[in-house]
């Protein structure tokens, strides 16, 4: 048996290691543009801020370890053309521009994302960068050495885990996107207002609520950014807008959402039955709205290129989706969130009541206790949950892990107020704070 596997960052990685032990006679051979394997693209931040100082520790694999458990490791080599019906790949080697066609038994689509980009003016000016992958971060940690006011265009994780750690850097930062307030998809107003508050109190500039619409440079590097609302001087420009499926090789071929997000099945089956996807190239079945989703997350790729390989051969564990569960440590504040945030759930259509609890995290009778927010999102006629929040100085976003198993279960907030969580005065209340909002609810 031949299987293609084509791109190998997380979902490839975990795809091709289980599928080398439980398929030892099949040739595995990975198409892989890049020169390296399984890059960790949120550990970018962290290395930008000199936290992680060994980049090579944000590798989980590589491609000899790859190639010693036999997998024909075609590095560095750009895939041209797919043909789902004759089962052919078509490659070119990125060094020596030689082109190979290739024949597959299974093919598997790991292919991941890729950065949106604007089609701006300026954009060809120097010193506007992408953040993906590990050549992206060589790129900016290089430029900032030189740059002493930096401009980042995107408020999701990524944007905000880089201006945190470039404001450590000692450098002038701006922060722009077009909502009126910074993780947006991933929070309510109650926690973005803090987070906002604790960015602005290190001198980190938030210009929200605006487009940018141009760049403009003095001698072929980028000097200002001009938006809808006004124009600020930069040295450095790194985009984080968000991402697109990398799919156009089989647009056309196999059913897509209408942004190119392959859709699966429950077993990683694409519509052609010798064609699995996983990761950021798919989209991932939503357990809050019982609907796919585009939801590009490193947790959900590696779930998925694991169940790849269990079901490459017949449907064998099935696929539970997904919650869409993180997390991010913005300066002290240990924030997480699970499923819809209150404005996502009206925007889904969902008719829902929302609990919020503000407490102290253990008895007012120890020596130290910090505050904490939690917000619960349920359906007002079932109760059943479909989202929740968390922030802290204390680290409880472990409890938001909880409340994605709730989700996934189809829990109720009535379930959830009896549930049975330990009690210990270094660590909680006697009535846990799931358990006070399920109170709340009922």
């Amino acid at each position: 048996m031949k299987i293609a596997v084509i791109g190998c960052t997380h979902a490839g990685t975990a795809a091709v290691t289980q599928m080398a032990k439980l398929y030892p006679e099949a040739q595995i051979t990975v198409y892989e543009r890049n020169d390296n394997v399984s890059f960790l693209s949120c550990g970018i931040a962290l290395h930008v801020g000199g936290v992680v100082q060994d980049v090579k520790k944000l590798f989980y694999a590589s491609p000899q370890q790859l190639m010693d458990m036999g997998v024909r490791m075609k590095i560095r080599h750009d895939v041209l053309e797919v043909h789902t019906e004759a089962k052919t790949i078509l490659a070119r080697n990125l060094d020596t521009n030689e082109e190979q066609l290739d024949h597959y038994d299974k093919l598997v689509v790991t292919t991941g994302s890729w950065p949106i980009i604007p089609k701006l003016k300026g954009m060809e000016l120097e010193n506007i960068v992408l953040c993906k992958n590990y050549n992206h971060a060589q790129t900016i940690i290089e430029k900032a050495k030189q740059a002493s006011r930096i401009t980042v265009i995107g408020a999701g994780y990524i944007g905000i885990e880089l201006v945190e750690a470039f404001e450590q850097l000692g450098k002038q930062v701006t922060l722009i996107d077009n909502m009126d307030r910074i993780l947006f998809k991933y929070l309510d107003r109650e926690f973005t207002d803090a987070t906002e508050q604790e960015l602005q109190k290190r001198g980190i500039e938030l210009k929200l609520a605006q487009t940018v619409t141009s760049f403009r440079g003095e001698e072929g590097r980028v000097a200002k950014v001009v938006t809808t609302a006004g124009e600020y001087d930069t040295d450095l420009v790194v985009l984080c807008i968000g991402f697109r499926p990398n799919t156009d090789l089989l647009r056309g071929q196999i059913e897509m959402l209408p942004n190119g997000a392959i859709i699966v099945d429950e077993y990683m089956r694409t519509s052609n039955p010798d064609v699995f996807a996983a990761g950021d190239s798919c989209a991932v079945f939503y357990n809050p709205t019982h609907k796919h989703a585009y939801i590009p997350l490193a947790t959900n790729a590696v779930r998925m290129g694991t169940l790849v390989a269990r079901n490459l051969m017949e449907p064998t564990v099935r696929y539970m989706g997904t919650q869409g569960t993180s997390g991010i440590k913005i300066y002290d504040y240990n924030i997480a969130s699970t499923g819809l945030t209150e404005l996502a759930a009206l925007d889904a259509g969902l008719d829902v009541k929302t609990v919020t609890v503000e407490d102290n995290d253990r008895p007012e009778f120890m020596p130290t206790y910090e505050k904490v927010l939690l917000k619960v999102v349920y359906e007002t006629d079932t109760g059943r949950i479909v989202g929740a929040q968390v922030m802290s100085k204390d680290d409880l976003t472990q409890a938001i892990n909880t409340m994605s198993v709730c989700i996934q279960n189809g829990m109720t907030m009535s379930e959830l107020t009896f549930v049975d969580f330990f009690f210990q005065p270094h660590y909680n209340k006697p009535w846990n704070l799931l358990n006070q909002a399920g109170l709340q609810a009922i």
